[in-house]
């Protein structure tokens, strides 16, 4: 009888691979620099200048000089116009109609309508005109015109606001009452009509995430005039309820001149003080003049206000302040010279004089000068560090390095 073969032997075990400590080390180098690198461009976004990047891409084909003003423009008005800087244009606005027009100056809409007393306001690639006192409003998204609107007989606008998500706030006045909000989705339907008979209106605006309505009105508290921001949260109203602010918030014996949203707080700039307030009614901050003459003022940077502060109305001689929300001074720089024209967007604060244009970050960084501004005589901020510079007769972009 044969032997039983023996067993096959097992297969020998694999040896284990040993860990490669030049792969680990390589995996680990790179996740340290790009954490690095994401600190650094936190902490050196200025220095960095990724806005010159962004320009030197976008107006790549905009022929210009080597002092970085591209070629003037007509914008077919006068220096009595009003001018306002869209997303990737410009919009004038005069007594007989708007026109829009792009940065290297063709023209997009050339629309005729009265108006007797002009405005205009944009945020976002959102744009508006309007007659003061009169029924007549003008939506653009971007370099269209996107809708008409005429006022009901019997309604006249006090102020209208667009959003960076296309809602719309007309303040009215009324008949039989004191003040009246119309609200408008980014489709231009009206959503309501908020009617107020126990103050006045004096100005309304929606948040940018469409939640919120903020309306500024004015009544009289204890025999003194008070100004008082009232928020309401728009899924609460309906025409068919008395309209309660869910949220209010005093703004003192301050006649408010202008009112915006940035940084998720509105800000209400008033004749002495300018405030900024949470969507949920609490005061952030607030910053008084001190008696001082506001000569000029900017709400459109980002998340802080821009004010040209002077001793007296006349003269010179001022201070340029930028202020965050929690009302703490964020620049102070006294300027010796006449202004014609301050404008604010983004990081960046505009300055212009007779022979100089001088561009700071919100932080008082010199950014960009540009000597000699062949008459200029208003100079509106855009938030990628270029300006757009207006004469009677003509404008043109001014592109930074």
């Amino acid at each position: 009888m044969r032997d039983k073969p023996d067993e096959a032997p097992q297969a020998a075990e694999k040896p284990r691979k040993k860990p490669n400590i030049l792969l680990r080390l390589i995996a680990f180098l790179v996740t340290l620099a790009l954490v690095v690198g994401a600190v650094a461009l936190v902490a050196y976004r200025d220095e960095l200048n990724f806005d010159s990047l962004r320009r030197l891409f976008t107006y790549r084909s905009l022929s210009r000089a080597d002092s970085g003003q591209a070629q003037p423009f007509s914008h077919g008005g006068s220096g009595s116009d009003l001018f306002l800087s869209v997303d990737g244009g410009l919009l004038t606005c005069s007594t007989v109609g708007v026109r829009l027009f792009s940065d290297s100056g063709t023209r997009y809409v050339d629309e005729a309508v009265s108006l007797s007393s002009p405005a205009a306001m944009a945020a976002g690639n959102w744009s508006l005109a309007y007659d003061v006192g009169g029924r007549e409003i003008r939506v653009f998204h971007g370099l269209e015109l996107a809708v008409s609107l005429t006022m009901d007989s019997g309604s006249s606008i006090l102020s209208a606001r667009v959003n960076s998500a296309g809602y719309l706030a007309v303040t009215l006045q009324e008949s039989g009452y004191r003040g009246a909000v119309a609200v408008y989705d980014s489709s231009l339907q009206r959503l309501l009509q908020l009617h107020l008979s126990s103050s006045f209106v004096m100005d309304a605006a929606v948040s940018s995430d469409n939640t919120t309505l903020a309306v500024v009105t004015m009544g009289q508290t204890g025999g003194v005039f008070e100004s008082r921001l009232e928020l309401y949260v728009l899924d609460h109203l309906s025409a068919d309820t008395v309209p309660t602010p869910d949220y209010t918030c005093s703004l003192g014996n301050n006649v408010v001149l202008d009112l915006r949203e940035s940084g998720g707080a509105f800000w209400a700039l008033g004749e002495t003080s300018v405030s900024a307030v949470s969507a949920e009614g609490q005061l952030l901050g607030s910053y008084d003049y001190s008696g001082r003459y506001l000569k000029e003022f900017s709400l459109e940077g980002d998340g802080y206000a821009t004010l040209l502060l002077g001793r007296y109305q006349t003269g010179s001689q001022a201070d340029l302040v930028t202020v965050g929300p929690d009302g703490a001074v964020l620049s102070s720089r006294a300027v010796e010279e006449q202004v014609l024209s301050l404008s604010a967007a983004g990081r960046y604060v505009a300055l212009l004089t007779a022979d100089r244009l001088e561009i700071y970050t919100s932080g008082d960084e010199p950014y960009s000068t540009l000597e000699g501004t062949s008459g200029a005589q208003k100079v509106l901020m855009r938030s990628d560090g270029t300006a757009m510079l207006v004469s009677s007769r003509e404008a043109w972009l001014y592109i930074p390095e």
